[in-house]
């Protein structure tokens, strides 16, 4: 595997036969004579490209009839709003799990509109773990339990689904969304911004179970009201076009490598490969649990950090790039989704190796 190798945390690397056939098509789309972002959204083209894209990801994830699918905009971010808008009334109490720095935005923003219980927080040891379930504290009344699922900043991870005590679930699933399977069924909402594992930035997908539809506080805008868009098929407002056409392919390429299984497995070996290379090392290290680390997002540290620039300077002359860490926490990070082939990470583990004898 020749050329650059794309470890960035978001927007990252789109598979490469994604790419090509984006390449291919925004002279003219399916024989329509236009790109697929000069079209509207009403055109009969675009309208088949929609309902083929809902039907897609509804199959993939065995998405049972009791849950909508809407297309949203705004990123992650926007639905740290528009959960408590939907799903906590007049301001009923919810309860979110605190586990990085995603969880602790989605705790702030959810605090100006309706009141938070935080039963439980791995805060106290850097997040560096994720609290063990029966410590949780989730009161009854609560209208739903938050979590982050995957948080890509220090790179903790949920490794399955937790039980939510009858209240229902809620899951930011950002960054491991179409990594592996998952039981749609147990979940209120799941929701994610399509740049790490579906697609480009622009697009948020929400996935919502239809008897929390009528929750919403009156005052919640059309535009995140679960209930209006999904009455709307996702348009009460123009959506954004190009980035449901990248998702389309993108599930049609995870159908290629042979689905969510085949490519659950691959991400599994990837990690477990780099986390191997990282913990057999006198040079680098990674602070998190093992039980906690993430498939998805590796963050490791040098043992000095006077060497970061030298590592970061020869890492992009090697076409390793995007492995800087979070400004927030500093050191490496490598972002290993869907998209990473097997061979960038093993590019990843030969300049490791090689570097660490030369500055180790």
């Amino acid at each position: 595997m020749e050329g650059i190798v794309n470890f960035s945390a978001g927007p990252s690397a789109l598979p490469a036969p994604v790419v090509a056939r984006i390449r291919d098509d925004l002279p003219d789309w399916n024989g329509t004579g236009s790109s697929v972002v000069e079209l509207s959204h009403r055109a009969g083209p675009f309208m088949a490209l929609a309902s083929g894209l809902e039907a897609h990801l509804r199959r993939m994830l065995a998405v049972p009839e009791s849950h909508r699918i809407v297309f949203l905009q705004g990123g992650a971010q926007m639905q740290f709003a528009a959960v408590p808008l939907n799903l906590a009334g007049e301001g009923g109490p919810a309860c979110y799990v605190d586990t990085g720095a995603w969880s602790a935005r989605a705790i702030a923003e959810a605090r100006r509109y309706c009141r938070v219980h935080v039963a439980a927080s791995s805060g106290a040891d850097g997040y560096r773990s994720i609290p063990p379930r029966a410590v949780w504290e989730v009161p009854p009344d609560c209208a739903y339990l938050h979590y982050v699922a995957n948080e890509t900043i220090a790179g903790v991870e949920f490794a399955a689904e937790p039980e939510s005590g009858g209240v229902p679930l809620v899951a930011d699933m950002s960054s491991n969304i179409l990594s592996r399977p998952i039981d749609v069924a147990r979940f209120g909402v799941v929701y994610a911004g399509a740049q790490k594992n579906m697609g480009v930035s622009g697009l948020t997908v929400v996935i919502v179970r239809e008897d929390l539809l009528d929750c919403a506080h009156p005052l919640t805008p059309t535009v995140i009201r679960y209930a209006a868009q999904a009455e709307a098929d996702s348009m009460a407002n123009t959506p954004c076009t190009f980035a449901w056409y990248v998702a389309s392919l993108v599930l049609e390429w995870i159908d290629d490598e042979g689905g969510l299984d085949a490519v659950a497995e691959r991400n599994r070996r990837k990690a477990e490969r780099l986390y191997r290379a990282i913990d057999a090392s006198d040079l680098y290290s990674n602070r998190i649990e093992p039980a906690s680390r993430s498939r998805m997002n590796v963050s490791f540290e040098l043992g000095d950090d006077a060497l970061d620039p030298t590592f970061l300077a020869e890492s992009e002359r090697a076409g390793l790039v995007g492995l800087k860490g979070h400004r927030s926490l500093g050191g490496m990070r490598a972002s290993i989704y869907n998209a990473m082939p097997v061979q960038g990470v093993e590019r990843l583990v030969a300049f490791l190796e090689d570097f660490e004898r030369r500055h180790g």
